[in-house]
């Protein structure tokens, strides 16, 4: 009787082994091939993560606004002081700040050449807050078809196997080839999805920023509207 729950625990033990999925022996049994497209894979989420931190940081300290910044600027215009509102532009470092810079410089001209030198700032600005974004796109697009292509692979390698084994089909040996073959396309996914959703979170924070460049320049416009 001892000998039987013995046995029977043997094989509670063997069973729960077989359950057991590693990861990392996916990975480094599923040979070069599928080796290779997690690495790649791992390199790319890298790159996407450091470029989404750098884009995180200059967005945010672009978004910050001081509210008394175009009340200086109302007053240092409205008396004349066109240099002392150009040294706080300049002492400002945020892009709406640039672009009233850029207007302050043009004072003088007609409003229609003001407005097109904010414009023309405007569109460098946003150039600036967008620049290596379009890569976390391309990432994201990209992660999951190399996953898929990883997939592919495995399943070549694993029919190849089961081709050359004289006609016997090794289930385990299949298996194995199907769990090393999804393995690339969890990684190519995971890869994809985080990248997606920090590009489509640096577009909003970038949105936000625009916006206030635009309703900056208004307001600086309108200033210049105003009658003497």
């Amino acid at each position: 009787m001892i000998a039987y729950f013995q046995d029977q625990a043997e094989v509670v033990e063997e069973v729960s082994q077989e359950k057991t999925l590693s990861i990392y022996n996916l990975i480094m049994d599923g040979g070069i091939g599928g080796q290779i497209i997690i690495a790649l894979l791992f390199v790319l989420l890298a790159v996407a993560l450091y470029i989404y931190f750098e884009r995180f940081f200059a967005i945010k300290a672009a978004s910050k606004v001081d509210k008394n910044f175009m009340n200086q600027i109302k007053d240092h215009v409205m008396n004349g002081k066109l240099e002392s509102a150009k040294s706080l532009c300049d002492n400002t470092t945020t892009p709406a700040a640039r672009l009233i810079g850029k207007g302050i410089s043009r004072i003088g001209k007609p409003l229609e050449d003001i407005n097109k030198a904010i414009e023309n700032a405007g569109k460098l600005e946003v150039y600036q807050l967008e620049k290596n974004v379009s890569v976390i796109a391309t990432i994201a697009g990209a992660a999951p078809m190399i996953g898929f292509l990883g997939t592919v692979i495995g399943m070549i390698v694993a029919i190849h196997e089961i081709a050359n084994s004289g006609g016997q089909i090794d289930i385990k040996m299949l298996s194995d080839g199907l769990y090393t073959a999804m393995t690339t396309t969890v990684a190519g996914l995971i890869v994809g999805i985080i990248a997606y959703i920090s590009y489509n979170h640096l577009v909003v924070r970038t949105d936000k920023v625009v916006y206030q460049m635009e309703a900056k320049s208004v307001e600086f416009l309108d200033l210049l509207n105003e009658p003497v």
